[in-house]
Order: C-alpha cells, then structure tokens, then sequence
C-alpha cells in the first residue's frame, strides 16, 4: 500500500490513531499556530452509517448476548475451558499492568515544549483525519492520511502529512517479548515521546520490531532527556505533496 499509493519504499506499517489530546497552555498552542486539537466531524454519509448501526444494535446485542450465552454454557461443561478462560483473564490483567507500567497509556511524556508535545499541537493540523497511517522506511518515519476527514476510502484518498527523518525519532515497542499489544512508542531524539494506537494487536510494526537485533526499537538512538532540543518533525507542504 505505502508503494502503490504513496510512492514509499517501506519497511512495514500500519493504520493507527491517538487519545483524546489534553488541552494544551494557550501560549503554546497559539505560538504552535492555535490548530485544531480534535478530528473533524463526521460527514453526513458518516452519520447515515452511525444512524444505520445505530438501528440495527439491538438485534447485534441479541445475538452477542445468545453467543456469550453458550459459551458460558462450553465453560460450565469443560474443566479445561474453565483454566483456559482463567488464563485469559490473568494474561489480559498482565498486559494491562505492563501497559500502566510503561505509561503506554498515557498520549505522551506531558511536556508541551518538547518535540513530541509540539508536534501533538499540529497532529490535526496536518490532517483532520482521525487515523494515520505510519510507514517506517530506512531513514524517516512517515504519517499518511486523507488531507480532510472521509467516511469512505481514506486508503484511496491519504497522501503523505508529516514525516519526521531517522536521527530525530524511532519507533519502540516497549513491551516487546513480554506481552502483545496494540501500543506503539514514537520517541523522540530530546527523549519525549507519544503513544499510537494501531488497529491490530499485533500488527506488522509490531511484527517487523520483534525481528530487529535492538529488539524493539526503529530508527535512530535517543539521547537523554537531559539533553533535548527543539522539535523539527515538519509537516509536508500541500505544494510538495
């Protein structure tokens, strides 16, 4: 896809999105350029297709509810479904507390002046699409999207809306070896850092880490938090696109 459609010879990538942005100091954002901090709305054709699920979510939770109905009634039958059910459960708190402890639930390092706070003030200014598409390459870290927010065909339509070169940030999975998740660390060379979201749990980011000798981690080597620097991850003008 990043071939076809983007003229990007990759490595791996995958569909991804953020959390809520906090509200920023005011200062800052207005110097930042006072962007938006949230996607657009949806369209209208979007909101036709919310409405449509909307009307048919009854019937989904009936048939939810029969599903989980009888496999409750496997579990009640079958020891071995029983500790597997068990297993889950403990897995999925594991990850949860692996998650916490690696603050890959929170959106970002909380430091406005630093390059991952001051690139999160132009996100949505670069695109108000909600999702990204994040392409990691030999020497830069690509965010794609629409330029404007679709309902529709936002892989036909996405073009590239920031790029951010090698020396400046990778790419880190955190918990790599030790639980899956559908969490992503973009770090950047001052030390702050961001948390995506991807669509898979294990997607092909996440595959392509677990392969790399500094298992984990993408692109160039961070420095000390001691010792940051401005941010210079930039926007691609809509002339060079």
């Amino acid at each position: 896809m990043a071939r076809s459609r983007l003229g990007i010879q990759a490595e791996c990538a995958a569909w991804c999105r953020i959390v809520k942005i906090p509200k920023p100091p005011g200062q800052l954002h207005s110097a930042a350029g006072g962007g938006p901090l949230r996607p657009a709305l949806i369209r209208p054709l979007g909101i036709l297709g919310v409405a449509g699920v909307a009307l048919l979510w009854p019937f989904v939770a009936v048939l939810a509810l029969l599903s989980a109905l009888e496999d409750l009634a496997d579990q009640l039958l079958s020891s071995r479904d029983r500790a597997k059910a068990r297993a889950e459960r403990r897995e999925a708190e594991e990850q949860r507390q692996a998650i916490a402890a690696h603050a890959l639930d929170q959106l970002f390092d909380g430091d406005w002046t630093a390059a991952a706070g001051q690139f999160l003030l132009r996100w949505y200014g670069h695109s108000s699409h909600p999702k990204r598409f994040l392409v990691l390459t030999e020497n830069r870290i690509v965010l794609a999207a629409p330029p404007k927010r679709v309902s529709i065909r936002q892989t036909e339509r996405m073009v590239v809306v920031a790029e951010i070169p090698a020396p400046e940030a990778q790419v880190e999975d955190p918990l790599v070896g030790i639980h899956p998740s559908d969490r992503l660390r973009i770090r950047f060379a001052d030390g702050s850092w961001l948390t995506v979201i991807t669509e898979e749990e294990r997607s092909e980011i996440h595959k392509h880490l677990m392969r790399l000798p500094n298992l984990g981690s993408s692109g160039a080597e961070s420095t000390p938090a001691c010792q940051r620097t401005s941010s210079t991850a930039k926007a691609i003008p809509t002339s060079q696109r």
